[in-house]
Parts: structure tokens; C-alpha cells; sequence
């Protein structure tokens, strides 16, 4: 890796901001935060402070500053579409925190934008890029489980109401079980087996309101806007067949995060919220699962390693691998789950994407190939 830095800014100082800049800063040697920028000041000074930023912008400040080479959207999701139309409109290469955007023509204008324009776009989440589930991918493509036949794929909680500081976003316009929670288990799902042709979709909301148990919004009657319980079934391309439920609408469950059946095995994918976890196996003869060694580095909390590959592609003119085509996908999927429930529908996406490439083994902490 050479010494040069992409020069980026970071919109957006809230909770998330923290280890994005960490890492960043720390481990991740192809970058340099120049500015951040927050709608709220004072949150994008102390960022500044904590991590030695020279520049604090405000809002139109920050988009002409010629030093920006990549902005990093870490807004909330009704922002990810605006931020990234304008960082683009300045010609920056931008990378988003999930979801994409919040429906498909908003997905495909920044799409349309960014190639007109000879831009990078990209977006988390980028735990694929981690340890855990690059191993599993190894597995698959390695033949451990034969030709993949089905996956499972299941987010079953109670929803935010009880422990979020602000739980009434989650159940608005934007939040929900499958676009907060579902690009995790998606892009998962579409880096091991690739994209998904067509969608059927079951939606509910199970209970009209809530009533928030955190402190800080302690019997505060939430009004229910969005499907808090989505059945998804998917057909790949390849002819495997998916099924994914996500939901807040459950106290409990033992359902495994994510499985992937082959025509020789079994495989059982960590929890895709992290980067690393358990990668299990099973094949005929085998009384238990067996833990396989992960040989991959980047297990630990590597958030930023989506961008820093971004960068990694700018400097050697090559696809990066958490690309806009990927993550539009998983919008199309989204949109569609629900799409085809409202409709009565099987729907046939219209999106797709190119594989991204793996990781070579062996990779030191903060070094992409």
C-alpha cells in the first residue's frame, strides 16, 4: 500500500461517527479525516477535538471545500439520498451508513449520478468485508457444502422501546425491522450467493402502538407507521431459494442468525451485524457442528473498512468492494419484500451487481490487498 491518503470529510458526528473515525484515524492507513460537518455544531466539534480535524464546517462550507476527495455519510437514513446527491452534484466520491436510500428512484438516481459523473459510491453495511463472513464465502466457494440449495436468514427481537434512548424513529417512515436491521442479513446473504431475481413478501404491523420503558422516554405512547413483522422469500440467480424474517414484534426465539444448505453440508454464518463470530459446518456423518478456524483478519469491530477499501480503489484505479450496485440490490430487495406484499405480487427486481472480490488471507489489522 503507498503512503498516499484519500482526504475525506465526515457528515454526521453522532453515535456511529465515533468508531468510524477511530478507525479510520487509527488503523486504516490510506485515509485522513480534513472536515467533519454536523447539523447539530457542537457534535462535529467534539469529533474534531477528539480525533485532531483541523476543519469544522457548516453545511454549504463543506461541500465546496476543495480538499474533500470522499465524504463519509454517516447522517440518519431520511438524509443518506441528500447527502449523497450533493456530495456527488461537488464531485466526491461518498460512502453511506445504511440503508442506501429509502426507496428505488432514489436508489437508482444516485446510481445514474455517480457513473455520470465517473464517481465511487458505496455503503455499509460492510460487514462482509470482516473475517467471519469472508470465511464463509471461502467455504462455499471451496465446495464445503456442494452446490448451495437454500438460506435462512432471521432478525427476531422486541424492538428498541425498551433500551433506545429515541426508540420512536424505528417505527416510522425509514426505520422498521427490515430497513434497519435487514441490509445486515441481506448483504450477507447476496456477497455468499449472489443476487436475488425475484421476491415474495408477507408485511404486519402486529401492534398499532408502543410504549417506550427507556428512561429518557419512559411511557411515551409510540404510533406504529411501518410493518414491524416481514417474511421474505427470495429466489437467486442461481436457483437457491432464501427465506428471511425480520421483526420486533418477538420476545424470543432460538432461530439461527443465517444458514446456508448445500447439496454436501450445512453451513451456519455468524451473527452479519459483526465481523467476526463462529463459522460452524455440518455434513452427513457428523453427530455436532464443527467450528472452522477463521483465517481471515479484520474480525473485530472493523467499521470504516468499507471505506478505506473505497479509498484502497480510488488510489489503484480498481472496484471497490461495499460498491453502490451491491447495496442498491439490497434496496430493490427491500422495497420489493414490501412491494410485493401490498401488491399481492411475486416481483421481479430490477437491479443486480457484480460480485466484489475477496480478501486474500492473511491480511495485517488496517491492511487491505
Amino acid at each position: 500500500m503507498s503512503g498516499k491518503k484519500i482526504k475525506a470529510g465526515v457528515v454526521g458526528c453522532g453515535v456511529i461517527s465515533e468508531i468510524y473515525m477511530s478507525n479510520i484515524t487509527n488503523r486504516f492507513k490510506n485515509l485522513e479525516i480534513v472536515a467533519t460537518m454536523d447539523l447539530i455544531k457542537e457534535r462535529a466539534e467534539q469529533r474534531a477535538s477528539q480525533f485532531n480535524i483541523p476543519k469544522v464546517h457548516e453545511l454549504e462550507d463543506f461541500y465546496k471545500d476543495p480538499e474533500i476527495e470522499l465524504v463519509v455519510n454517516l447522517t440518519t437514513p431520511q438524509s443518506h439520498y441528500d447527502v449523497d446527491m450533493r456530495s456527488l452534484k461537488a464531485g466526491k466520491h461518498v460512502y453511506s451508513e445504511k440503508p442506501f436510500a429509502l426507496n428505488k428512484k432514489d436508489g437508482k438516481e444516485i446510481i445514474e449520478l455517480a457513473k455520470s459523473k465517473n464517481l465511487l459510491v458505496g455503503c455499509a453495511p460492510e460487514t462482509f468485508l470482516g473475517g467471519g463472513l469472508q470465511m464463509c464465502r471461502k467455504l462455499i466457494v471451496d465446495g464445503w457444502i456442494g452446490t448451495p440449495v437454500a438460506a435462512t436468514a432471521f432478525m427476531m427481537c422486541h424492538g428498541h422501546e425498551s433500551w433506545h434512548p429515541d426508540p420512536g424513529f424505528y417505527y416510522d417512515f425509514g426505520g422498521g425491522p427490515m430497513f434497519d436491521m435487514g441490509p445486515y442479513y441481506l448483504t450477507a446473504l447476496v456477497s455468499m450467493l449472489g443476487p436475488v431475481e425475484k421476491v415474495a413478501g408477507t408485511t404486519k404491523i402486529s401492534f398499532p402502538t408502543r410504549r417506550a420503558t427507556c428512561k429518557e422516554k419512559y411511557g411515551e405512547i409510540i404510533k406504529v407507521n411501518v410493518p414491524t413483522y416481514v417474511a421474505g422469500s427470495l429466489t437467486f440467480k442461481s436457483g437457491a431459494i432464501g427465506t428471511i424474517i425480520t421483526t420486533f414484534d418477538v420476545w424470543d426465539s432460538h432461530l439461527p442468525n443465517i444458514e446456508i444448505y448445500g447439496s454436501e453440508g450445512s453451513l451456519r454464518v455468524p451473527d452479519p451485524n459483526t465481523f467476526g463470530g463462529p463459522v460452524l459446518y455440518k455434513k452427513p456423518g457428523m453427530d455436532e457442528w464443527r467450528e472452522i478456524p477463521v483465517v481471515f483478519s479484520h474480525q473485530e469491530n472493523s467499521r470504516g473498512i468499507g471505506v478505506s477499501d473505497m479509498a484502497q480503489s480510488i488510489l489503484n484505479k480498481r472496484t471497490h468492494r461495499a460498491h453502490g450496485d451491491m447495496a442498491n440490490h439490497v434496496l430493490d430487495i427491500m422495497c420489493s419484500i414490501h412491494d410485493s406484499s401490498d401488491t399481492d405480487k411475486i416481483i421481479t427486481l430490477d437491479t443486480s451487481f457484480e460480485l466484489p472480490a475477496p480478501f486474500p488471507q492473511g491480511l495485517p489489522d488496517g491492511v487491505l490487498d
